[in-house]
């Protein structure tokens, strides 16, 4: 008879007292997936270790006290759960003071409730008060360890007979506890101090920063509130009580939820895990600010919605991600304009010669002016090839977006909102002087910065309404779209044409080591920083329509394609002994998304064994690319994978191409595996364990 499974979070099955886990915090969080999926609460402890131990490399969740708290939200997980061990001896999990003794795993189903949520939250909030840690350390069984944390999370008997204590973002703030020093006070009285805290998961490092900066501000005698944005939602707190704050602490992971309410405050940022650890600092670091004419403040383009000002990283990895942010918003002008274009050249549409003869045929008529387009006429009179002036005209105009979208968007990723209408104005400017995407990257940093500083002083409160619809966007346009007019626009478009003939004269050798550097790019990291560089020089190069810009796209797709189709030949066909059944599935899904050019269906072999799998794809990538431009492979599509068939010619050279490269990163990687050793999952009654095992040479 199947056995029910309790709905409590919290069961004694769950909790292991006094015993050692592993050496290291991997292995604990594999042995508390495994006892969480043994009790009927999740159904893959492999998937459920995978998204634990990925938010556990973005952030350790080690803590002051010896505490560790792993989670993860997951669509393995089928019922919230908490499993718990103390741990002797205990385990790093990068907490500052040491190892942890006391380890929860959080796991929560991928669309759990808001009830849910914040009954785990109330766990993670609990952790930051001595008596539960005390109490944890002392009790002699799994059934007291469960009591504890039930009346924590409030599924005690007396937790449910009064009621649920209030989420921090609605408790009052704490009246101080001590008088506050001089270094506390501003004006004569005790600072005025609110900090929102968030994080990626939203579940525990949320609510933890807020009860640590909310006790550091009643030990230090200032007046402190929090808000903590989870993702159970949040409660904004009152205007009132922002417009009378003296400074603001941003603890977050992700961004701030409706920043234009702290608009001119002065800011301190870090990270959420820096507001547990080292909440005295902050508030200190916050007075500071509020004490310094020229401290940074929440700026009027932050204000806008973003959060991510310029100052907060290097200048390497800042720009790295303005210029990923406009081409990931440029990409879908692109692709849809890039697919309709490619439709139009169908055979029983337009064919390829519609982009010459296609005339007037698809702006002078409408349905219900149509007169000789029948459909069973040839072209260019048939229906068909309306139909297909039709789609190209879309997709003409679509791809003409393609430098202002990606200028409005790295402006947009500097100043927010304010900065898209330049970035835009600037991008077209880049269009009207031949200026290509050169000068939409050019014009778009130059509108951002530009919109960025202009909204960067203080104003009064009656300009600040103006300051993002009239003045921001005027002034930026005025500075970027002048500059490129005056100064910059002809150079720029001299280099592109410079650099369009390159390309186009590239034939033998040149062309072959091209797609191999463009081969290497798109399999380094499978979607990653270096990806996206070699793909949106390809996007960009198809709005110069040429046959060099068509053979570049061919050999990216083409070599984008090689990484999940090689490992699921690898995992599903030649070696299925060699992968773990959950690395099969994933090789099973791998044939599709690989086809489709979704080169991110290989992260999940490269994550579980880097050293094999992403020097196989390299190799494997690079015979591609070289082999596409060998062949002289075109494609009009700027994806699809092999769905977009009708878009690459010849379609033969890229069809062997794409599987000379996948069948040399199949076999490297099956010849690698094969030199090492491979994980054997044993099932045992309570968890399921990883033991290695030789495989045979």
């Amino acid at each position: 008879m199947e056995e029910t499974v309790s709905s409590k979070t919290i069961t004694p099955e769950l909790v292991s007292l006094d015993v050692g886990l592993g050496d290291d915090k991997s292995a604990v969080i594999r042995d508390l997936a495994a006892r969480v999926a043994a009790q009927g609460r999740a159904n893959d402890p492999e998937a459920l270790y995978a998204d634990a131990w990925a938010r556990e490399q973005k952030d350790e969740t080690g803590l002051p006290g010896g505490i560790a708290i792993p989670h993860a939200k997951s669509a393995a997980v089928t019922q919230p759960s908490l499993a718990f061990a103390r741990l002797t001896p205990g385990v790093d999990f990068g907490a500052p003071d040491g190892p942890a003794d006391l380890v929860f795993l959080i796991a929560a189903p991928d669309n759990a409730a808001e009830t849910h949520l914040a009954m785990l939250s109330k766990l993670a909030r609990s952790l930051m008060r001595e008596e539960f840690t005390d109490g944890l350390r002392s009790a002699r069984t799994a059934a007291d360890v469960v009591a504890l944390v039930d009346e924590a999370i409030g599924e005690g008997e007396a937790a449910q007979q009064a009621p649920a204590a209030s989420a921090a973002s609605e408790a009052p703030a704490p009246a101080p506890s001590a008088s506050p020093g001089d270094a506390y006070l501003i004006d004569g009285r005790p600072a005025r101090i609110v900090a929102v805290t968030s994080c990626a998961t939203g579940i525990a490092h949320t609510f933890m920063a807020a009860d640590a900066l909310t006790a550091a501000g009643a030990k230090a005698g200032v007046d402190l509130i929090v808000e903590p944005q989870g993702s159970s939602g949040y409660q904004a707190l009152p205007q009132s009580v922002l417009d009378e704050a003296d400074a603001v602490i941003f603890a977050n992971d992700v961004d701030v939820r409706e920043e234009a309410r702290f608009a001119g405050k002065p800011v301190v940022r870090s990270g959420v895990k820096r507001g547990i650890e080292q909440p005295d600092r902050l508030i200190t670091e916050a007075i500071a600010a509020a004490k310094d004419p020229n401290g940074p403040r929440v700026t009027a383009t932050a204000a806008q919605g973003g959060t991510t000002q310029p100052q907060q990283l290097s200048w390497g990895r800042n720009l790295q991600r303005i210029f990923l942010t406009g081409v990931s918003y440029m990409i879908p002008f692109v692709a849809g304009g890039g697919l309709l274009i490619a439709i139009s050249f169908l055979p029983f549409l337009g064919g390829y010669g519609i982009a010459l003869a296609h005339g007037s045929s698809g702006v002078n008529n409408a349905v219900y002016t149509l007169q000789h387009y029948a459909i069973w006429n040839l072209p260019p009179e048939g229906l068909g090839y309306y139909l297909g002036a039709i789609a190209f005209e879309i997709g003409s105009v679509s791809l003409g977006f393609l430098v202002p979208a990606l200028s409005g968007y790295i402006a947009f990723a500097i100043a927010d909102r304010p900065g898209i209408a330049p970035g835009f104005v600037a991008g077209a400017i880049a269009v009207f002087m031949n200026a290509g995407f050169l000068g939409g990257l050019i014009g778009g940093l130059l509108a951002g910065y530009a919109a960025y500083l202009i909204g960067k002083p203080a104003v009064p409160r009656w300009l600040r309404g103006l300051m993002p619809v009239v003045i921001i966007p005027l002034g930026a346009s005025i500075i970027a779209s002048g500059l490129m007019l005056l100064i910059l626009g002809a150079p720029i478009a001299w280099l592109m044409t410079q650099l369009t003939a390159f390309l186009n004269g590239l034939s033998g050798a040149g062309a072959i080591v091209l797609g191999i550097i463009l081969g290497l790019m798109m399999c380094f990291d499978l979607g990653g920083p270096v990806n996206k560089v070699a793909y949106a020089f390809a996007v960009a190069g198809l709005a110069q329509q040429t046959d060099a810009s068509f053979q570049v796209m061919a050999a990216v797709m083409a070599a984008g394609m090689v990484p999940p189709l090689g490992m699921a030949l690898a995992s599903t066909v030649l070696y299925r002994r060699g992968f773990t059944q959950v690395e099969r599935e994933n090789g099973a899904a791998a044939w599709l998304l690989g086809a489709s050019f979704i080169s991110e269906g290989a992260i999940p072999f490269a994550a579980a064994d880097p050293l094999r799998v992403i020097p196989a794809n390299l190799v494997g990538g690079a015979v591609t690319g070289a082999l596409a431009m060998a062949f002289h492979v075109q494609s009009r599509a700027p994806h699809g994978g092999i769905f977009v068939f009708f878009a690459i010619d010849p379609i033969w050279g890229f069809l062997i191409a794409l599987v000379a490269g996948v069948v040399v990163t199949a076999v490297i990687v099956v010849a690698l595996k094969r030199f090492g050793t491979r994980t054997e999952r044993v099932e045992t009654k309570d968890a399921t364990a990883a033991v290695p095992e030789p495989v045979a040479a």
